[in-house]
């Protein structure tokens, strides 16, 4: 029988060289057209970045149309849109974090029966599912009972989207903890709700808020499930019951009007600042509060 020729290191070093040379090269050629895409919303959004994006509601077609023909910038700003991505947003955050967590706390403490693998074959299934979709259920869910457009309806959909990336987070980060925080808790006299909020939850801070941080930048963007219900406004509005418009909804009016396609980069801009904000405090809680 013939033996395996055994191989040399210097053909192991090698290798290990060139393959992390063609996983950098690579890994370059994908980033250079995020670069590109990043350097053409910077350079064409900050004409219009100033106070008036952020104190003005949008601008009538013949508004714009008038000062484009007078040479003068775009009047008005997307006051409505930030204003409504924060109502539905915000909305989506107190439906999603706490049910996240719960289910979350569950799946951790009972990984082993059926009801649990079924919860988690339907996370996994919710995470993989098209934003339209998610849309649609909402729009059945909450727009036709409700009889209309709203900002509750928007945000019962992002939450609906935000909600695996929480569950996971909040599983994950729990089967980190070492058992012995729950049993030294129980030893103790603790009851299991004392031991899962004053023991587990602080000492798993870091991933599951950044496992949240995360969520929230994912949804930030949506536009196609606020189509079917939050609809728009171009008006600020502060009540959940009425249709409301958030910054990606104002990017598909803009795109969709040329007269107020300028605006279209500056608020681009705008929802790729506060994105990278969110990813940037992530890490940062990520890194101060390791397991």
């Amino acid at each position: 029988m013939s033996q395996v020729k055994p191989i040399s290191f210097k053909s192991r070093k090698t290798k290990d060289k060139t393959a992390f040379i063609l996983i950098c090269l690579f890994s370059f050629l994908a980033m250079v057209p995020l670069f590109f895409i990043i350097w053409d919303v910077v350079a064409k959004g900050y004409k219009n970045f100033n106070l008036r994006l952020f104190t003005e509601v949008t601008p009538s077609s013949v508004d714009a149309l008038m000062a484009r023909m007078n040479g003068d910038p775009i009047p008005g700003g997307i006051l409505n849109g930030i204003t409504g991505s924060v109502l539905i947003v915000g909305l989506a955050i107190l439906i999603s974090v706490p049910l996240g967590l719960f289910i979350g706390i569950y799946l951790s403490d009972n990984r082993g029966k059926k009801f649990a693998k079924v919860i988690s074959y339907l996370t996994d299934l919710l995470q993989g599912m098209p934003s339209i979709v998610i849309g649609i259920i909402a729009y059945a869910w909450v727009v036709k009972p409700l009889g209309g457009y709203s900002a509750l309806a928007g945000s019962v959909a992002l939450s609906i989207m935000m909600l695996p990336m929480i569950v996971r987070s909040t599983e994950e980060t729990l089967k980190m903890l070492p058992a012995s925080y729950k049993e030294a808790g129980l030893a103790l006299g603790s009851s299991y709700t004392n031991v899962v909020f004053k023991i587990l939850l602080p000492s798993g801070f870091g991933g599951i808020f950044t496992g949240i941080l995360l969520a929230i930048s994912r949804v930030m963007g949506e536009t196609a499930p606020l189509m079917l219900t939050a609809l728009g406004a171009s008006v600020v509005n502060w009540k959940i019951t009425e249709p409301t418009s958030a910054i990606p909804l104002l990017i598909w009016d803009f795109y969709n009007d040329p007269n107020l396609v300028d605006l279209i980069w500056s608020s681009s801009l705008l929802l790729l600042i506060v994105i990278f904000l969110l990813n940037w405090i992530a890490k940062i809680v990520a890194r101060k509060w390791k397991i």
